[in-house]
């Protein structure tokens, strides 16, 4: 059948889509190809999407409840959704609140309902959705798991993404939709997002500007290889939870991570060997959004679906440079 994937021109989405139809899936996607970020990064993933047969492609708004229902209408053999789409980044959330709770809460509300309509028509199998680690908040146990509390949000994009795991939850108790929440942890790789660390960072070494570093660079990340994120997506969308034998409703959520706590000035010193050059750093005050440290518990998705990550930041950085360099000419 067939998977309606939200975010398709988006960095994780992408490569979704590329595996999805590598293994012979059709794939409708959804994208409104915001400015958040550069759009030509977008449409040149796009570009790549496109012409395979079994790949269309819907420019609407997530948030659009007619433009959605018309997505769905016009494609009756929709089973499954992986809900990637949402506005995306930490420190922006500070900026523009209300683009967050218009992709983020209604688009999330608009894409259950989708969910909903198809549950109800007998034709949805898995409903699958993006969260984040940064719903971890102002949690200091390591490494997260998906058991801690999950109340102290100290950011408006965390406190979306969990709203969006608190109504999936309302959802599958309510209508018995199987949705499955996941909780990505620092994800980097070829064709990435330009406003995070990786990019911002080898950006500005290639171009000999200085590179920002908070805390003195006394932060870890649990960074999270593209593929392996992408290999966890997966897994997760061919298990569907169950219906609970005691009436629980049937929805999950999962960490995505690399289990491995680096480093940041690690993770930078990878890509200076990698791009062959030194990075000039300026250091400066933590934001009051970032964290300190996250660290990914990912024994319940390896239990449940078998994920296994494979991919360390020493191979990891060398395959985003590669692509860097490539995709820039640099």
């Amino acid at each position: 059948m067939t998977v309606l994937l939200t975010g398709a021109a988006g960095f994780i989405g992408y490569h979704v889509a590329e595996r999805l139809l590598a293994r012979g899936e059709r794939v409708v996607g959804v994208d409104i190809v915001n400015d958040y970020y550069d759009p030509a990064l977008k449409e040149a993933r796009l570009a790549r999407l496109v012409p395979h047969k079994s790949f269309s492609l819907h420019r609407v708004n997530i948030a659009d409840r007619e433009a959605m229902e018309g997505v769905l209408s016009a494609n009756p053999d929709i089973d499954r959704i992986v809900h990637l789409a949402a506005q995306a980044g930490v420190r922006y959330s500070l900026i523009n609140p209300y683009a967050y709770v218009e992709s983020n809460v209604m688009g999330h509300v608009v894409m259950l309902e989708r969910a909903r309509s198809l549950q109800e028509a007998g034709r949805l199998k898995h409903f699958v959705y993006a969260s984040s680690s940064s719903v971890y908040g102002g949690n200091t146990k390591l490494p997260f798991a998906v058991e801690d509390r999950v109340d102290t949000p100290i950011s408006l994009y965390a406190a979306t993404k969990r709203s969006d795991e608190l109504m999936s939850h309302a959802y599958a108790h309510l209508f018995r939709i199987p949705t499955t929440g996941l909780r990505f942890f620092t994800v980097y790789g070829p064709w990435g997002r330009p406003d995070m660390a990786a990019y911002l960072f080898a950006r500005a070494i290639t171009q000999g500007e200085p590179i920002t570093v908070y805390n003195n660079g006394n932060m870890k990340r649990d960074f999270t290889f593209v593929d392996d994120i992408v290999a966890g997506v997966l897994a997760c969308l061919d298990h569907p939870p169950p219906e609970g034998n005691d009436g629980a409703p049937p929805a999950r959520v999962y960490n995505i991570g690399n289990h491995r706590s680096e480093p940041l000035m690690r993770f930078i010193g990878l890509i200076e060997e990698a791009l062959g050059r030194k990075a000039e750093i300026r250091f400066a005050p933590k934001p009051p959004a970032d964290v300190l440290e996250s660290f990914a518990d990912i024994e319940a998705i390896s239990r449940d679906v078998g994920y296994r990550p494979t991919t360390p930041i020493d191979i990891g950085i060398p395959r985003f440079i590669a692509w860097f360099r490539s995709y820039h000419q640099v």
